[in-house]
């Protein structure tokens, strides 16, 4: 993992030589350091097992079919580097494997559509929160997961404004950007949050991150 004096290692998984040179450029002219910039499944895990980076950049469509090897691959070294953060950054959701990913661990786990990253800033910034354990949903993401997931009995304790401030961590937020998305003041939703965290039975444990246990809880996962 990286340290004030050590910046983040970063793989990238992109077969459009175009966006992958564009985002090696990116972040290497940000301070990240960029182990490699592969475009097939198979050089991402050897890449990966050859490199260990702190965090894969993937996109989720790549050779030979062009449909979900990327995410799969993704899986894949996820499971064999628990520690190794995954941010997808693609044009499509892929909501059966997207969801597997989310089961295999919690932490450092994002998930951004390139058409809806508005600003430069916000996918580093995404980028970072993933490679320290957080995570980075879009908003689309998040609903289509929703859609797609059957299990919604462990949520139904939940109150109405408690589902919105869940889906809003699911996104990344924090509690003063939740609050001011809400109109709502910061304490009111750190009550919230200590609400949630009661109802869906999640205590303070060093090893979990509570916040992503619950966004998980919220996903059906």
């Amino acid at each position: 993992m990286a340290t004030a004096d050590m910046p983040l290692r970063v793989t990238i998984a992109e077969d459009s030589a175009v966006l992958r040179d564009g985002l090696a450029k990116l972040l290497i002219d940000r301070g990240f350091i960029v182990t490699d910039a592969v475009s097939d499944p198979e050089e991402l895990r050897r890449s990966v097992d050859r490199e260990t980076p702190d965090v894969a950049v993937v996109d989720i469509r790549m050779p030979p079919s062009f449909t979900d090897e990327g995410l799969r691959a993704a899986i894949d070294v996820r499971r064999a580097h628990p520690g190794l953060g995954i941010l997808l950054f693609s044009q499509y959701i892929e909501t059966r494997y997207a969801a597997e990913l989310l089961m295999g661990g919690a932490v450092g786990i994002g998930y951004l559509l390139k058409d809806r990253v508005a600003d430069v800033s916000d996918f580093v910034e995404a980028l970072v929160r993933v490679a320290s354990g957080g995570t980075a949903l879009d908003p689309e993401v998040v609903s289509q997961l929703l859609a797609a997931s059957r299990r919604t009995d462990s949520i139904s304790v939940l109150s109405p404004r408690e589902k919105d401030v869940l889906s809003l961590m699911a996104e990344g937020r924090s509690n003063a950007a939740i609050a001011s998305q809400l109109v709502v003041s910061e304490g009111a939703v750190e009550k919230h949050v200590a609400n949630i965290f009661t109802k869906l039975d999640l205590p303070v444990s060093q090893s979990d991150h509570r916040r992503v246990l619950a966004v998980l809880r919220f996903l059906g996962a």
